[in-house]
């Protein structure tokens, strides 16, 4: 089984993925990013598929053409499984085509609330008392799917948007690698897929 991993930023689920043996076989990147050097120095194949080739972060980017280099890398790599780790592109159909119910994410909102790119930010204005991480299957429509685990993560008074990120990146990085290893043996024992 191998795993390609998605990142954008600092990598720091990319080191939980590595320090629990999700065997990681190659780490792709939409932009520079720590998270290729952190691939590099474990000794794992790294690409830069650089969204600036593609159009950058406007309304000019050519999302499906993006998504048809990386879903070809990925089979060129023979992965088996794609798990995003703060992946900041929403991928086309040639991905999920390729990998269909095998594309996982995490989503820093116990799902399906506060779904989209300010879940944090959007349960702070909703004044709830509690928020927390979810890992789930991707699907063309973003934070849908099938969700394999989800932890609470309770919200502070004094909390801003980045003191309550970071704990729930805590959690993150704890439960992550745990759903996808998971995931790898229902796989493996034919029990898994959620539609592969």
């Amino acid at each position: 089984m191998i795993v390609g991993v998605l990142v954008s930023g600092s990598g720091t689920i990319l080191e939980a993925m590595l320090e629990r043996g999700v065997p990681v076989g190659v780490v792709l990147a939409d932009r520079p990013c720590r998270g290729l050097k952190v691939a590099s120095d474990a000794g794992v194949a790294s690409l830069l598929v650089n969204r600036y080739e593609w159009g950058g972060f406007g309304p000019d980017f050519e999302r499906y053409s993006f998504s048809e280099v990386v879903a070809s890398l990925l089979e060129q790599h023979h992965v088996d499984l794609v798990v995003m780790a703060g992946f900041g592109t929403v991928l086309a159909e040639p991905v999920h085509d390729a990998y269909p119910g095998r594309v996982l994410n995490t989503h820093p909102a116990l799902l399906p609330a506060f779904p989209g790119w300010t879940p944090v930010a959007d349960a702070l204005a909703a004044g709830v008392s509690v928020t927390g991480c979810t890992v789930h299957v991707a699907s063309l429509e973003t934070d849908t799917g099938p969700i394999l685990a989800q932890e609470a993560v309770e919200v502070l008074e004094t909390d801003t948007v980045e003191t309550l990120h970071e704990r729930i990146k805590v959690v993150e990085r704890r439960i992550y690698p745990d759903a996808v290893l998971e995931f790898i043996a229902s796989l493996e024992t034919g029990a898994g897929g959620h539609g592969a």
